[in-house]
């Protein structure tokens, strides 16, 4: 039998398995309402009849041989009515050569070269808005030169994202004719290609998590982020709201601040089909992955700070848990076996939570590890945060 006569008598030891107990109930609950909500959202939407007219919009530089190996999959769409506009900006690569090529055979294939920089801001922000405005169509997919389609059904599997409704509605799993108009953004996820290095298992952790957590926000009436790795909305809608004119002081945020300021629970949809997910191949090098993740952080501080606290809150409450897991062990007040049940018990639901992210969206056996990444990302990212990017730069996917 176990003796607690010590940690009864404890005021110390029982606020710290206060704790514990506190903490792993929030993140339970945060397992199930992320990973395991979005691992198994299932939409019943079939495809609007007829499909409307889509732009398919990218941002390139020095790209070219992105644009050899994935341009095909989007200007193949089976899809009736669509064209790839592609902002050249500054290439001294072969980009140019490769887009002329395949314009000569592909008339939906729209180029917009910039030979000069005359982006006076910073960032992709304005040659994107250029790429836009050169669309002729309404509903926008945008994507990265990097991002290759699981098939040739992307467009389909995207636009039906306009006949869901709005994420937050609590009867999401039926189609309402009536708020199609309402629909204004639909989020999608992009993945990262299956690999056996340690480097690029990380890499499908952080797109997994990543994706979950503002895919999940937004089925719960939250949306405050998206991908623009796999992001669409009206153009009728961006320009309405002012396109990026509110944050073009900073470099990033084109999907993130977009989002973040005109997305809301009544006009904003998710869209995860199997048709309708984009991937990339897992960055080869440290350096480039960990650029890309700061980054994407480099935004946050223009969000609101009850925002930024429940963004960052699944990271810091790990750190706790596991922090108070071996502050209890090391004073010895409370049996060891018990603590070890508390992280048994923790790491079991996260794994089978995190396991319907990796059967969704095919990612192999990750989920396995998904515990020791967990607390790799919640220091990596309180790095991140605490050592912002600096916002002086030009444009850079």
């Amino acid at each position: 039998m176990f003796d607690f006569s010590h940690f009864l008598t404890d005021s110390y030891a029982i606020a710290l398995a206060a704790l514990l107990l506190l903490s792993m109930i929030y993140l339970c609950l945060y397992y199930g309402l992320y990973h395991f909500r979005v691992g198994r959202y299932r939409t019943q939407s079939p495809e609007l009849d007829p499909l409307p007219p889509v732009s398919v919009v990218l941002t390139a530089r020095n790209d070219a041989a992105w644009l050899k190996e994935n341009l095909v999959y989007l200007l193949e769409q089976d899809y009736p009515d669509f064209e790839v506009v592609v902002v050249n900006y500054l290439s001294s690569d072969e980009t140019e050569f490769v887009l002329k090529l395949l314009k000569d055979y592909y008339p939906h294939l729209k180029v917009v070269p910039f030979k000069e920089d005359v982006n006076l801001f910073q960032g992709k922000k304005y040659p994107l808005s250029i790429g836009i405005k050169s669309a002729k169509n309404d509903i926008l997919m945008l994507a990265d030169p990097d991002c290759t389609p699981k098939n040739l059904l992307w467009l389909r599997g995207m636009v039906r994202g306009y006949r869901v409704p709005a994420a937050g509605d609590k009867n999401t799993q039926t189609i309402k004719h009536s708020s199609n108009q309402a629909i204004q953004i639909v989020l999608g996820y992009c993945g990262v290609k299956r690999s056996k290095s340690l480097l690029g298992c990380l890499q499908q952790y952080d797109a997994l998590a990543y994706g979950s957590q503002y895919l999940g926000a937004a089925l719960m009436g939250h949306p405050y982020t998206g991908s623009g790795r796999n992001l669409s909305y009206r153009r009728s809608f961006f320009f309405s709201q002012g396109a990026f004119i509110r944050h073009y002081d900073v470099a990033d945020g084109s999907d993130d601040l977009f989002v973040y300021q005109n997305a809301n629970r009544r006009n904003t949809a998710i869209c995860i089909d199997s048709d309708a997910c984009l991937s990339v191949e897992p960055r080869k090098h440290f350096y480039q992955w960990h650029d890309e993740r700061r980054h994407r952080v480099g935004t946050r501080n223009r969000h609101r700070f009850i925002d930024r606290l429940r963004e960052s809150m699944p990271g810091w409450t790990s750190l706790l848990f596991y922090a108070v897991a071996v502050l209890l062990i090391l004073r010895g007040t409370l049996p060891w076996v018990v603590v070890a049940a508390a992280v048994a018990i923790k790491w079991a639901w996260q794994i089978v939570c995190f396991s319907r992210l990796t059967k969704r969206f095919e990612g192999g056996y990750v989920h396995l590890a998904a515990p020791f990444f967990e607390i790799y990302f919640a220091i990596a990212n309180t790095i991140l945060i605490l050592l912002p990017l600096s916002s002086n730069r030009k444009f850079k996917k």
